[in-house]
């Protein structure tokens, strides 16, 4: 009976994780109960009960979020896009339905955000930061520089150094990565850089994918984020731990597929400990991003790792921070 009730539970995270998918892709668009689901294949009864309790929030609750939360990343990203142009982008339909629903979660209206109210915010209340989340203009607490060194194989490359807190350096390129489909297992949560946490997520996808022969040289391992953590409390951090497929392939139970779309990247090349992924992270956006010509695009960011860290002879991780850009 416990076998058969483990299958059954992981048979529902899958369902609810194909609806978090569809209104991550949808933000801008109208979307009913009765839609979401059918997507989870449940009666529209069952579906909302049952996602309230797998997610930790009603349905109208987490699309309202995301989209504050969306909409919060874009404010400060894009200070010459207008308000309500943002509100209409994140599936407002206006603004002042969206400066009602920001000012419920941030306690501040739109424009205070983008006046400042936005680092009040991260220092009010992201005190202790996560050593694998982005940090907020990193630049001002690290001394970091980038340096362009031209052109490889039509793909722009800059050289980056960090020489605090940590000596870090880095090679970035901006270049079109192809469409990848991937299978994954979600975890919603903090993460708090908790190395067992990954090993874990990591684990239970190999276990899944071994004895149906996906796992090969050419397999990738990525970390996907989902929000951003300067916006979203630490108990609703979405990550997803997945490997690269093909496009074919089946999944069930709490292992979930979705496609990675083609797309511009900057990509950073580091060697590092397990201590240093908020480092590398600021290295790219506080030291790199800000000289690149680039912004960041509305695609999620990744780790995509390329070595098994007990193997190095440091013990450092081999990863590659995927940053989705577009021209300044």
């Amino acid at each position: 009976m416990a076998g058969y009730n483990e299958i059954q539970r992981k048979e529902y995270v899958f369902r609810i994780n194909r609806v978090l998918d569809y209104i991550e892709k949808h933000l801008d668009q109208p979307m009913t109960l009765q839609q979401l689901s059918e997507i989870a294949h449940f009666s529209p009864f069952h579906f909302h009960r049952i996602f309230s309790v797998l997610v930790g929030e009603s349905l109208g609750q987490f699309i309202n979020r995301i989209r504050v939360e969306k909409a919060a990343s874009l404010l400060a990203a894009h200070p010459h896009k207008s308000i309500t142009e943002i509100a209409l982008d994140c599936g407002f339909s206006g603004s002042a339905v969206f400066s009602r629903s920001f000012r419920d979660v941030f306690d501040m209206t739109p424009t205070d955000w983008r006046n400042g109210g936005c680092q009040q915010y991260r220092k009010d209340c992201k005190t202790e930061r996560n050593p694998r989340q982005l940090q907020s203009k990193p630049g001002k607490a690290f001394d970091v520089s980038s340096t362009y060194i031209g052109s490889i194989t039509q793909n722009q490359k800059w050289r980056i150094t960090m020489k605090k807190p940590s000596t870090l350096q880095a090679e970035v390129e901006v270049r079109d990565v192809p469409a990848m489909t991937l299978v994954y297992v979600r975890h919603i949560g903090p993460y708090q850089g908790n190395e067992n946490l990954f090993k874990d997520l990591f684990g239970r996808l190999m276990t899944w994918a071994g004895p149906r022969d996906l796992i090969g040289a050419d397999t990738k391992c990525i970390t996907i984020y989902h929000d951003n953590p300067d916006v979203t409390d630490d108990d609703k951090l979405r990550i997803s731990c997945c490997i690269t497929v093909p496009e074919g392939t089946e999944v069930s139970g709490e292992i979930g597929k979705m496609t990675l779309g083609a797309g511009k990247y900057g990509i950073a090349h580091f060697e590092i400990l397990p201590d240093q992924y908020g480092d590398a992270w600021n290295a790219v956006y506080g030291g790199w991003l800000p000289e690149s010509g680039y912004q960041p695009d509305d695609r999620p960011c990744f780790e995509l790792y390329s070595n098994d860290p007990q193997k190095h002879p440091e013990g450092k991780h081999v990863v590659d921070i995927y940053i989705p850009v577009k021209p300044l």
